[in-house]
């Protein structure tokens, strides 16, 4: 049995003007300025308050909680009436894999649970992740413990594990729990980072991506 783990924002769903805004208004209820939309999506990925710590590590400890409180309001209310949408092929992708009798899916995000749980059920997506690993109960990436929640619940070694994510924060966390680990080119991170951060491949697209897991679940 072979365990694929997806990263969600900036790899499987197009969320960055969900991201962007929602940080945005977090700044606005701390009364901290806002920050350009390349350096906010640079931190997509890290859990939200260490994103808010890493954007604003002057800021003060009550004005990073503001920040972060702010976001998940603003969030929240956004995805009342605006859904991220999935990247062309995502679902092909996931679709190709599950078909699969050897292979599991799985998700490690730095979204929080509430988050993720309406994402599945907006795309039917109940029954396809044999585990599903958030911030919520894990410290943030790269730190590798959610994906290895990820590899204990699904039953499988590292070995036979690949990690599929957008920044180097995905690849660095499949590096460090010794699971195979590839990039997207279509997210948050430019490839020159995921391949310093260990990524055996970086895919340009969907289909490329989809090849290439089978041909490394075949391998």
């Amino acid at each position: 049995m072979k365990l694929v783990v997806f990263d969600v924002d900036g790899t499987l769903i197009d969320s960055q003007q969900m991201i962007v805004s929602s940080m945005n208004a977090g700044f606005d209820a701390a009364g901290l300025p806002h920050l350009p939309r390349e350096a906010i999506l640079s931190i997509v990925g890290l859990s939200l308050p260490v994103s808010v710590a890493t954007l604003v590590p002057d800021a003060s400890p009550a004005e990073q909680d503001r920040v972060v409180d702010g976001y998940r309001a603003a969030y929240l209310a956004a995805r009342m009436h605006l859904e991220s949408p999935l990247y062309p092929g995502a679902q092909d992708c996931l679709d190709a894999l599950s078909a699969r009798d050897d292979v599991a899916l799985a998700i490690a995000t730095g979204k929080a649970r509430r988050g993720l749980d309406a994402l599945i059920e907006n795309h039917g997506w109940q029954r396809l992740f044999v585990s599903r690993q958030t911030s919520d109960y894990h410290p943030s990436k790269p730190h590798p413990a959610m994906l290895e929640a990820a590899l204990y619940e699904a039953g499988v070694d590292a070995a036979h594990a690949c990690m599929v994510g957008d920044t180097e924060f995905d690849i660095a966390m499949g590096v460090a729990a010794g699971t195979r680990a590839f990039g997207v080119a279509w997210g948050y991170h430019p490839p020159e980072r995921l391949v310093a951060a260990g990524a055996s491949m970086v895919a340009p697209d969907f289909p490329t991506l989809t090849r290439s897991l089978l041909e490394w679940v075949d391998g």
